[in-house]
């Protein structure tokens, strides 16, 4: 039976204004003679190539300094995506360039997060990069640019530049080491990188503009003294770029055509466009350069997908981990059960657009519910459990009834669950004093159990001290189990779930919610942990049906009434179940 079905992604038709920018220039032969193969590296810039105007290349280039959230699938969809729809080549990419704050772990994880939203960089990782294979080359290109008069080495302190930098009403002031000679640049800069200098002692410095009305060009800084070991390139550095400077850099030793970036950095594309012309001015990188393009974030309600935050949340102990399931990180969303095609699903709904906004939590999670409707079997499930007694049921007899694994795929077949005379339902599926509408069982009235017998309740047993209900009784009705002749002649208005007690699996279920108790957390007066939801985690003991115990990490279930289930990914001896989602949007009705 079947439990990985892929959907069909919606909207995979659809046009976008990134789309009609690559059409665009696919059509004019934008990048027609450019030399796509091998391992790029300066020496090739100026090598020919057969014209192939249908590939393109874009990249995903997250830094290793954490794990992965929703708002990288939105990119990684995209980056990936585009490169699958128009024949090309994405580039997993790592921009390696702080070594204080990148470990092995997070690119791992990163790795891991990428191929289980079903995106891959070849068979023998021909198309994965990191900064730091870089490294020699973007010191090179530096040194051009000290030659050229466009970069010089300034030794201001740290708060003599946030001084001299300017603010959006005030021009930035020249530094007093700008008109530094070209010879004492060079001396300076290798010393830097040789280990000679203390951190913060000097910087390298892009000489532009400091009247420019854009920060981002008022002499931007182009490497830093960091003397830290780097985990791929160990001791050899104690200088390293900075992102802006070296992302452009990255983007076209790589023959990126397309490259994709968040609004955030569109204030940053006169300088990404400055490096790459002053480099190829020096006949070091071939034309036409690298584009970058900007689409908006992906902005979601009631949670927060800054790192920092999400950092917050785990190394103070508000949630259980980066993997916690009530965490918007890949990992996290995993273990709760969210499938990669329903994220797929759920970017593509989302669509590309040049304009901020926020997305409805709800919709990521209807794309969820949808896509696990069609792959999940179904299961019974009692999660707060109420003993039901049939007093005249024959003693040691066991039933067999039949249960469809999916209502709407009869070729998935059914499933045997056995029926004894003590039964577990759910504690809401009983009142003593029945309100007005509620068909259930009650003293007197009487019920079908789902793909079972009808039964009428006789009575119940109450704790003398807590005044709790604690077992119900009942009688069952002669000739009236589900799928015999005649059996649906009997009329009942309530129909509720059951499990034989004998039969029954225990089993830890974790109740999930929204992490957030507020669609914008932190607003107003408010930190955003003080948003934080306390009833987004829910631990129970229930009874589940039989063959659940056998359940493999990650295999997904609907329990019937209650939602989708998966089996935690974590494993152990003792299976636990996290709920996914549930089957309707509860938050629209609270």
């Amino acid at each position: 039976m079947p439990n990985d079905t892929k959907p069909p992604i919606e909207g995979a038709h659809l046009t976008n204004f990134i789309r009609q920018h690559i059409e665009r220039d696919l059509a004019e032969g934008k990048y027609a003679h450019r030399r796509w193969g091998g391992r790029p590296g300066p020496a090739d810039v100026h090598a020919s190539a057969p014209a192939d105007p249908a590939k393109i290349r874009t990249r995903f280039p997250p830094e290793p300094n954490g794990y992965l959230h929703i708002g990288h699938a939105k990119s990684i969809c995209l980056n990936f995506g585009l490169a699958e729809q128009y024949q090309g080549v994405c580039h997993m990419r790592f921009d390696d360039t702080n070594p204080e704050k990148e470990e092995q772990e997070f690119v791992d994880g990163i790795l891991d997060a990428v191929h289980w939203l079903g995106y891959h960089w070849g068979a023998n990782d021909e198309n994965l990069y990191h900064a730091s294979d870089y490294f020699d080359w973007m010191y090179a290109f530096a040194v051009e640019l000290i030659k050229h008069g466009d970069a010089y080495v300034d030794s201001q302190t740290a708060e003599e530049l946030r001084a001299a930098r300017g603010s959006l009403t005030e021009h930035g002031v020249e530094s007093p080491y700008r008109s530094r000679p070209i010879e004492e640049n060079l001396k300076l800069f290798a010393e830097m990188r040789d280990g000679k200098h203390a951190d913060g002692a000097h910087v390298l410095r892009a000489k532009i503009d400091m009247k420019s009305p854009n920060i981002n060009l008022r002499d931007p800084a182009l490497y830093r003294i960091k003397n830290a070991e780097h985990h791929r390139t160990g001791a050899k550095w104690h200088i390293y770029p900075m992102y802006t400077y070296a992302h452009p850099i990255e983007d076209a030793l790589e023959n990126i055509t397309h490259s994709l970036c968040t609004l955030e950095f569109e204030d940053q594309r006169p300088f990404y466009d400055w490096v790459l012309d002053k480099i190829a001015s020096f006949g070091l990188l071939q034309r036409p350069l690298p584009q970058q393009i900007e689409f908006s974030r992906l902005n979601l309600t009631y949670t927060v997908m800054s790192k920092r935050f999400l950092k917050q949340l785990v190394d103070e102990r508000h949630v259980d981990g980066w993997d916690d399931p009530r965490m918007p990180t890949l990992v996290g969303v995993r273990r709760r059960g969210y499938t990669p095609e329903g994220l797929r699903l759920f970017v593509e709904r989302v669509g590309v657009s040049k304009s901020d906004s926020f997305i409805d939590y709800s919709v990521m999670e209807d794309c969820q519910r949808e896509v696990l409707n069609e792959i999940a079997p179904r299961r019974i499930a009692v999660l707060d459990p109420l003993k039901l007694v049939v007093d005249n049921w024959p003693k040691g007899k066991v039933d067999e009834c039949f249960a469809p694994n999916h209502p709407q795929k009869p070729d998935w077949g059914r499933r045997m669950v056995p029926f004894t005379g003590e039964l577990w339902i759910e504690r809401e599926d009983f009142m003593e004093l029945p309100s007005k509408g509620y068909f259930r069982l009650f003293p007197g009235n009487t019920v079908r159990l789902k793909y079972g017998w009808v039964v009428r309740c006789t009575g119940f047993s109450k704790d003398s001290t807590t005044g709790q209900v604690t077992e119900v009784h009942c009688d069952f009705v002669e000739d009236s189990k589900s799928g015999t002749p005649g059996a649906d002649k009997i009329k009942t208005k309530g129909v509720i779930h059951w499990l034989s007690a004998d039969h029954a699996f225990e089993a830890e279920v974790r109740l999930y919610d929204r992490l957030f108790r507020e669609p914008h957390p932190g607003t107003g007066t408010h930190t955003y942990l003080d948003d934080v939801n306390p009833r987004a985690k829910t631990v129970i003991r229930s009874y589940l049906e039989p063959s659940l115990g056998d359940a493999k990490p990650e295999e997904r279930f609907q329990f019937e009434r209650h939602g989708y289930f998966v089996r935690d990914r974590s494993g152990g001896t003792h299976a636990s179940f996290n709920r996914t989602v549930t089957l309707r949007d509860s938050w629209t009705r609270s």
